[in-house]
């Protein structure tokens, strides 16, 4: 048995300053967790940053990025690559919650909008994965943090299984994308010992969908974001690959992948 004693566990959360990424940043920290706290708004991390160190007493790295940017995408990544030994704690679970939404006719829809939405859907996704995989596969092989769940948390949307959705084709396509990414990595990955899983919220009361929640939507078609968070870092933990959080929208998935693609097109183009 090892002298040393347990490292504190690490995440790196990307799209921390609100919403989903700030929930789960908050019950990270609960549950002991050190954290690295990705967003552009370095205002509103490092506010956060302060609160939770200052609360739970684990330590909080504010990292001012956007993840359109070539150089601050490096830059994370590099942050990703950290391994044991060095100065900095290597990162035990990469939550890839940074994302955008966007809608209206695709053929109105700004180019530029649509790129930043895939290099920030897709892109940079991918390649925070790519950075932190290598290293925590090689911590693995050398029977380190072998105690605790390793691997990468990404957050997709219930859109990515839609056959077809007018008005957000670019969004439910890089949402596809991930839960299709995802579940394939977490087969990849398995026999390491890591754990890849991707959850497929529905409508969340979030930044993102203020204007949804401004035009009268029920409430009842809002899940809330900590039972997102709470159902996905349960499930991760786990080792499943997918969590769709909600009782609602979990039989809403499971319709979805038995009725036939062409029937709800049909329904689809007729709302389009």
């Amino acid at each position: 048995m090892s002298d040393q004693p347990a490292r504190t566990r690490t995440a790196l959360i990307t799209g921390a300053s609100s919403g989903i990424g700030e929930e789960y940043a908050r019950q990270l920290a609960r549950r002991g967790f050190a954290l690295v706290l990705v967003a552009r708004r370095a205002e509103l991390i490092d506010g956060l940053a302060a609160e939770l160190s200052e609360r739970h007493g684990v330590a909080v790295e504010p990292l001012v990025a956007d993840l359109t940017d070539d150089a601050d995408l490096a830059t994370v990544e590099e942050r990703l690559r950290v391994a044991d030994g060095g100065g900095l704690t290597p990162i035990d679970l990469l939550v890839n919650n940074a994302g955008r939404g966007g809608g209206g006719s695709f053929a109105r829809q700004d180019t530029d909008a649509i790129d930043d939405t895939i290099e920030l859907n897709v892109r940079a996704l991918v390649r925070l994965t790519r950075a932190v995989l290598p290293a925590q596969i090689e911590r693995r092989k050398q029977g380190t943090a072998a105690d605790h769940p390793m691997g990468v948390l990404n957050v997709a949307s219930m859109a990515g299984l839609m056959p077809a959705a007018p008005g957000g084709a670019i969004y439910a396509a890089t949402k596809a994308f991930v839960v299709s990414f995802t579940e394939s990595v977490a087969a990849e990955v398995r026999r390491h010992g890591l754990r890849v899983s991707a959850v497929l919220p529905g409508y969340v009361r979030t930044e993102m969908t203020s204007e949804l929640q401004e035009s009268g939507m029920p409430g009842i078609a809002f899940v809330a974001k900590d039972r997102v968070v709470t159902d996905s870092l349960r499930a991760w933990a786990a080792g499943a690959p997918s969590v769709i959080p909600g009782a609602r929208y979990k039989a809403a998935g499971g319709l979805l992948r038995v009725v036939p693609r062409g029937l709800f097109r049909g329904l689809a183009g007729r709302r389009g």
